[in-house]
């Protein structure tokens, strides 16, 4: 942990790593460069990452967020999330006729390819994660018939398998690493032949930004987590901060959020942010912090980051040029643009 020497005025304690994971660094640039390659509009379905300040500027720049593929007008492109998406969202793509971008981080393709694997194994494979979160769905769309959905320790009693000997359990990428081992614990009490992944499922950036916060919650008064509201590790950010002694710790998604009452009493503030959240807007809460006395500034750092992910294969061919040979093809109406 970095310098944490006791100080007699205001300090902040900064989180690193805080801020853009691979995968997400990698799935907005590859909005940008789709936009810059083949212009607007360029569709993605669903937020590319669940941060409201980014979606709000690629809006600005060209890209069109839809819930459904089908919204997507024939003979465009559509940009798949970096949360991913299940197998049969890509055949609606053909069926749209649309030129695909598959921006899903290559973590969370990983657990696909695992799903993918044990199911064809015929293992029954528990998935440890949030009901209706993006990413949990895309990789339930991999083996439906074989996974089972489990949200936490309180889910584990009433989980049924068919063979207590063929059982794998799987995890969303973003889960909080000490409730997920908790879960894993319960399932292997009561299934005490469970498997275990090859390798950890939970992703290397939403560790390394809890454990730095179990750092600095023991010294914080107050914990600022910068993240959306349905960034699910984000939202663990702060759980984890308060299990790690916080006093108080509160998720914003800009400075402007921030309510003065937090600070009554405090002199110690954690600052981090999720692993979708752009630097600027943790440099407004530092200058937010700072206009009010909190102007020295300490890093508790917990690891060092340097992995990196290659962009998207597509966006080395013409897709425009694609998505016009699939209604060429296929006949229909829609032209890109519209």
């Amino acid at each position: 942990m970095g310098c944490m020497t006791a100080s007699t005025g205001r300090r902040v304690l900064l989180a690193a790593p805080r801020g853009y994971c691979a995968g997400v660094d990698r799935a907005v640039i590859a909005v940008e460069k789709a936009l810059e390659q083949y212009g607007a509009p360029v569709y993605v379905r669903h937020e590319i990452v669940h941060n409201k300040y980014v979606v709000q500027t690629l809006e600005k720049k060209g890209a069109i967020f839809v819930e459904r593929t089908e919204e997507v007008p024939p003979g465009n492109i559509v940009m798949f999330s970096a949360h991913g998406v299940a197998p049969t969202v890509h055949e609606e793509a053909r069926q749209g006729r649309l030129a695909t971008i598959d921006a899903t981080c290559p973590l969370v393709t990983k657990v696909h390819k695992e799903a993918v694997r044990y199911a064809k194994e015929d293992y029954d494979i528990l998935l440890i994660g949030h009901e209706g979160h993006e990413e949990v769905i895309g990789t339930s769309g991999e083996a439906p018939d074989h996974i089972r959905l489990v949200d936490g320790p309180a889910d584990v009693a009433k989980v049924e398998v068919r063979d207590p000997s063929k059982v794998v359990w799987l995890s969303q990428t973003t889960l909080s690493v000490d409730e997920t081992m908790e879960t894993v614990d319960a399932l292997k009490e009561k299934f005490p032949q469970l498997v275990s992944p090859p390798s950890d499922d939970i992703c290397y950036a939403t560790q390394n930004r809890q454990l730095a916060v179990k750092q600095m919650g023991s010294e914080a008064d107050l914990v600022i987590v910068v993240g959306s509201r349905n960034s699910s590790n984000s939202k663990r950010l702060v759980e984890v901060a308060k299990l790690a002694g916080a006093r108080d710790a509160h998720l914003v998604d800009f400075a402007t959020e921030i309510d003065e009452a937090w600070l009554e009493g405090v002199t110690t503030v954690g600052v981090t942010s999720g692993a979708s959240v752009p630097e600027v807007l943790v440099e407004q809460v530092l200058e937010w912090l700072a206009e009010r006395g909190f102007e020295d500034v300490e890093i508790v750092k917990a690891a060092e980051e340097s992995i990196t992910f290659s962009l998207p294969k597509e966006l080395r061919r013409d897709l425009r040029e694609e998505a016009a040979a699939l209604v060429a093809e296929r006949g229909g109406a829609g032209a890109a643009g519209e």
